[in-house]
């Protein structure tokens, strides 16, 4: 058996049911949330925090930070596609993993010319991001994506209008033909429609009816898993550590 944990950790900036917006960055708080599940495979969103002008620091100082703290474990990171209009939120996803990783991979996920307001300015929003990479756990290979999608809600929108970067993450899940967990922040408000989208590729999510966002009663993160993984368990942690909470899941191989 192996556990995965999903947390959007929003660049290491806590939680504050007062001063939601304003709450300290504390990223020894973010390590501490991560260590006390005792996780095999970590899926990260928002690991960075994106900065004036699209820059994009290198080495990723969150991410650097992460990686030194948590040594016994293998790791990669990347950043979406670098862009002047990048909001000041969270970027970059990263895995980590017990078992070294294999075969990594990102895949731009394209965003529609939507026309929001942000600051007085008429904005459109930016790339997304999914990333992979295989492993091998008590002698089975598993496949394993973390994507971070848009939030068309916030936009006055619906990712059922706009389907194509679901669509896209649902093409790639149903190449895949070994054990597959696909695990993110999907920024899907009414979640149904995802969940069953998914289902037609034979992949569940470990759970839909717990909300994972402190901001709106949404279930916005999942773990999703295919036929060849069985959950054994699963948690929804009421955790201060960003503005999401984490998702924990004990899985093990069918066959």
């Amino acid at each position: 058996m192996f556990r995965v944990l999903q947390f959007n950790m929003q660049f290491g900036m806590g939680w504050s049911d007062t001063k939601p917006d304003a709450a300290p960055i504390d990223l020894d708080a973010t390590i501490a949330e991560i260590r006390r599940h005792n996780p095999d495979v970590v899926l990260l969103q928002e690991v960075e925090h994106a900065l004036d002008g699209g820059v994009q620091l290198d080495p990723p100082p969150n991410y650097t930070r992460l990686k030194e703290v948590m040594s016994e474990y293998d790791s990669w990171f990347s950043y979406p596609k670098a862009d002047p209009r990048e909001l000041p939120f969270g970027i970059g996803l990263s895995i980590f993993s017990k078992t070294p990783l294999l075969e990594k991979s990102r895949i731009d996920v394209p965003s529609p010319a939507i026309e929001f307001e942000f600051g007085g300015k008429k904005m459109t929003p930016t790339d997304r991001l999914m990333i992979g990479a295989k492993t091998v756990i008590d002698g089975r290979e598993i496949q394993f994506y973390n994507v971070h999608l848009l939030a068309f809600f916030m936009l006055g929108s619906s990712s059922t209008m706009f389907p194509w970067q679901r669509d896209l993450v649902a093409d790639r899940l149903a190449s895949s033909d070994i054990p597959t967990i696909l695990g993110g922040d999907f920024n899907v408000s009414q979640h149904g429609s995802l969940v069953e989208q998914f289902a037609e590729f034979g992949y569940a999510t470990v759970q839909y009816k717990v909300p994972t966002w402190h901001r709106r009663p949404f279930v916005l993160d999942h773990i999703f898993y295919n036929s060849w993984l069985r959950c054994m368990g699963h948690s929804v942690v009421n955790s201060m550590a960003s503005d999401h909470l984490p998702v924990t899941a004990d899985f093990e191989a069918t066959g």
